[in-house]
């Protein structure tokens, strides 16, 4: 027999327990790695109202004392966790969570003390709450997690790339023209970021002033576009030089196929006078690896790693990606061209970026476009294993 007064302690400590579960398997942290509070929200009503439930007949002092409590233990559990797995609190979701969390238990309230004529209607009402809670709330978090698009007057992104990512539909040309550009998922969001110039050249397509470059794994480049990528940056420029050791890009024409995207990195002469080697992937290394690189999460597969760099770059996850000052501008390069693959960096749904498995987009948008790539709300992601 329970003494009276340790129900509210034990009901709450059981509700801020099955709260933290739901989080952990229904609401995607474990599936996704990660430990974000904000993630229970839209999960709150249930183990709510089996609260109010439970405590309909006690006092309202006692019920909104048990339910403080529970909030207080659910926050004060999610931070635990937050500093074990991921070295952060999260303390903007931690508040996101309690609130909404107080308002969930306000509703539940008002539908366990509800006496209506129809047995069946308080019933109905909760199921209503819990759906259009659960929609909501994803919506808000989709909404709060989505990151912010370049200015209307930022310049646009000059892209050279030798991956499948416009006409990306394949087939033959009769069946692309009809198809439309059909762009990859990267190129999209890439599109709905900032402006983007796709270029076959940079011969004649030079970044304009204040601009950035993208090279995305290119087929071989003429001297002259050397040349102007190597002036291009030491004059102030802004690039991102995704150069693939090994990649893993899916190939849709036979083995040999021009169309297809290089097998290997053709960027070494520019490496090479970067004072920058790649190596290739390790032979035992598993092809998808989670890094963190500046708090973001990327995900590579079958990264290659930079042996060679200049004392001036300052090199993360285990030297795949390193930032390198170039006169007086600078260059993010990363050993992998296969991390704009859409499975390793899409949300579970589309459109729902609280749902992301990387930071893939947000860490490409920031560094192309000034003040982009930022939400209101981050991912917090379980620290990566030491690569």
């Amino acid at each position: 027999m329970i003494a009276p007064s340790r129900r509210p302690l034990l009901r709450a400590f059981a509700t801020a327990i099955a709260i933290v579960a739901l989080a952990w398997v229904a609401g995607g942290q474990a599936l996704l790695g990660r430990i974000d509070p904000a993630l229970a929200v839209p999960l709150l009503p249930l183990p709510l109202m089996l609260l109010a439930w439970w405590q309909r007949r006690e006092p309202a002092a006692t019920r909104w004392f048990t339910i403080l409590l529970a909030l207080v233990l659910l926050a004060a559990a999610q931070a635990l966790l937050g500093f074990i797995l991921a070295g952060s609190a999260a303390s903007p979701q931690l508040l996101l969570t309690m609130a909404a969390g107080g308002l969930a238990a306000w509703l539940s309230g008002l539908l366990a003390g509800w006496r209506a004529r129809f047995g069946a209607l308080p019933w109905l009402a909760a199921l209503l709450l819990v759906a259009g809670w659960f929609g909501a709330a994803h919506g808000l978090l989709a909404a709060l997690y989505r990151p912010a698009a370049a200015a209307a007057d930022a310049p646009a992104l000059t892209m050279l790339t030798g991956l499948p990512l416009r006409w990306s539909g394949g087939g033959d040309i009769g069946a692309m023209i009809a198809e439309g550009m059909n762009d990859d998922p990267a190129l999209a969001r890439l599109a709905a970021a900032g402006p983007v110039s796709l270029v076959d050249s940079l011969a004649d397509h030079v970044p304009p002033p204040g601009g950035a470059l993208l090279l995305a794994h290119p087929r071989a480049l003429a001297p002259q576009e050397l040349v102007a990528i190597d002036a291009f940056v030491r004059g102030g420029g802004r690039a991102v030089v995704l150069a693939d050791a090994l990649s893993g890009w899916p190939a849709r024409h036979p083995l040999g196929d021009p169309r297809n995207p290089p097998v290997t990195s053709l960027l070494t002469p520019l490496l090479d006078h970067w004072g920058i080697t790649l190596a290739a992937p390790a032979a035992a290394e598993g092809p998808s690896l989670p890094v963190d690189v500046d708090g973001l999460r990327l995900r590579l597969f079958s990264s290659g790693r930079f042996d060679r760099l200049p004392p001036q770059c300052q090199a993360f996850a285990g030297r795949r990606v390193a930032r390198c000052p170039i006169g007086k501008g600078e260059a993010w390069l990363a050993g992998d061209a296969d991390l704009l693959f859409a499975p390793l960096w899409r949300p579970l749904v589309p459109s729902a970026d609280h749902l992301r498995r990387a930071d893939t987009m947000e860490w490409l948008a920031a560094r192309l476009w000034p003040g982009a790539g930022d939400g209101v709300l981050r991912p917090l992601w379980i620290r990566a294993r030491a690569a």
